[in-house]
């Protein structure tokens, strides 16, 4: 019943109860902060969206949009690198480019966000380019070395590129350096005083702050699986490949 209800209210008031829906409505190309009065079903009937089906998916909104938790600890690296591939590509296509829109649509109207609207506009779109080359060089570097370090591992390698990549790359000083890089919402925080919301805070304000706040924590467990996981188990293989390779230089 409360479900068949959800159809009769408004944009507006579904998200303000919810604001994951908001993000939910987005992916079906309805923008909250363009649509605050209609209701539901008139929105739907507008686009020609089935209004159950949008029901659906705003009964539980945060299903679609959460984290598998999977046994990664025991995963060999090659499929942990997987699944840190497939959550950059997530962050990149989907999660970001919403948050930008709505950081890009951000209209305060309100004397306590003013000044927090204009440094999000100018902040958010650097943190967003700096994240991305960030995500991008470590594909690109990190995981290209510990994938070659794999096929060592199996005997399937060229020795010399294999030193030479030894030589310029140390897997425990990329965790050093990765560790010291991984609070990378931090300016964010400060501009936003952490999230702070003023009792009378607009709902574009709540929205964005919501978003910001979940993924904050997505790239906190997405930091820990590299620094916990990913990087221990990649600096044993890096030291089982050094040794193999330098004992049998030895014999050559």
């Amino acid at each position: 019943m409360e479900g068949e209800m959800l159809k009769y209210r408004r944009i507006a008031e579904l998200v303000d109860q919810d604001n994951l829906r908001a993000h939910v409505l987005y992916y079906f190309g309805i923008k909250f902060f363009e649509f605050p009065e209609h209701t539901l079903e008139q929105i739907c009937q507008e686009k020609g969206l089935i209004v159950d089906s949008v029901v659906k998916e705003l009964e539980s909104p945060g299903e679609n949009f959460k984290e598998v938790d999977l046994p990664l600890i025991s995963y060999p690296v090659d499929l942990i690198m997987e699944y840190l591939k497939h959550a950059h590509f997530l962050f990149v296509k989907h999660k970001l480019p919403y948050i930008g829109r709505l950081v890009e649509s951000f209209k305060a109207e309100h004397d306590e966000y003013r000044v927090i609207e204009k440094d999000l506009k100018i902040l958010f779109p650097l943190f967003l380019e700096d994240f991305i080359h960030h995500i991008y060089q470590e594909e690109d570097t990190l995981f290209k070395y510990i994938k070659l370090l794999e096929k060592a591992e199996m005997g399937q390698y060229n020795p010399s590129e294999l030193y030479q990549m030894m030589e310029k790359h140390s897997l425990q000083k990329c965790a050093i350096e990765h560790e010291a890089h991984d609070d990378e919402m931090q300016g964010i925080r400060m501009i936003t005083k952490d999230y702070y919301l003023a009792s009378d805070a607009p709902l574009h304000v709540k929205v964005i702050y919501s978003e910001l706040i979940g993924f904050e924590k997505v790239l906190q467990e997405h930091a820990r699986v590299e620094n916990e996981i990913l990087f221990p188990k990649a600096m044993a293989l890096e030291n089982e490949v050094k040794k193999k390779f330098f004992d049998r230089s030895r014999f050559n």
